[in-house]
């Protein structure tokens, strides 16, 4: 089944440790907005914890960033929904006039709201900007396809299966094993780029494709500790069981 996986800012003038740091291009006088993330109704229980609202929900408690959630049909998809979501998958953010879809898209925006998710110095920046796409463009282009296979819980060793296999794990796996294995994060601190890698990496992690990748899996583990992704991922879960 391809379901589309996987609190707005107080803003200061003198950040103090007890405080998000907000990226300081923001002054007093930008009009404060509501920030809304909306995502199905309800989902069937297999893709529940991994539906890519959460790397947004995920964002938000890293941040401290205000936010509402709202909810859209899963199963009858108005034209609403797709003038936010022009494929009709989820989430979306509203900030304000924007509207913005795809959870990498959503991420930026937020890293450019916080420097709790993406510094303020350009080469910080750079460097996490990169890495977000790697997650999406490199790492996800890799495991999705392969997850379908996962997900379908088919067996046979078809030559587009095999395809995938090797894709993901010499081409992919392989060379971020290397990379995590020298690093805690992937751009210094922890960033929009590790939430989004690390989500990538989660779904894999799950149908125990990290097994020979310890560096990868330990970085998943190190993600996931995180006080911020498990209320993310309580409040998923919440949300859909409530519409069971």
């Amino acid at each position: 089944m391809c379901v589309e996986l996987s609190s707005h800012v107080d803003l200061i003038l003198f950040p103090s440790p007890s405080k998000p740091l907000i990226n300081q291009s923001l002054t007093t006088e930008t009009p404060m907005a509501e920030l809304v993330l909306t995502t199905y109704d309800w989902v069937p229980p297999p893709p529940r914890g991994f539906v890519r609202d959460l790397r947004i929900r995920w964002a938000l408690e890293e941040a401290g960033l205000p936010y509402r959630v709202e909810s859209t049909p899963f199963r009858d998809r108005k034209p609403e929904h797709f003038a936010h979501q022009p494929f009709g998958q989820v989430p979306w953010l509203t900030d304000g006039d924007l509207s913005i879809f795809e959870s990498g898209a959503i991420l930026l925006h937020l890293g450019e709201l916080s420097d709790t998710l993406m510094p303020a110095d350009r080469r910080g920046r750079s460097e996490v900007k990169e890495w977000l796409f790697a997650a999406l463009a490199s790492v996800e282009a890799a495991s999705q396809p392969w997850s379908f296979f996962m997900f379908s819980g088919s067996t046979e060793q078809t030559p587009m299966r095999t395809f995938f296999d090797d894709f993901l794990y010499q081409h992919r796996l392989k060379h971020m094993e290397t990379v995590l294995g020298g690093r805690p994060w992937l751009a210094g601190s922890f960033s929009v780029a590790d939430i989004l890698m690390a989500d990538v990496l989660r779904l894999v992690d799950r149908f125990d494709g990290l097994t020979n990748y310890p560096a990868c899996r330990a970085y998943v583990a190190r993600a996931t500790a995180r006080p911020a992704f498990a209320k993310a991922h309580a409040d998923q879960m919440t949300h859909f069981a409530k519409a069971d």
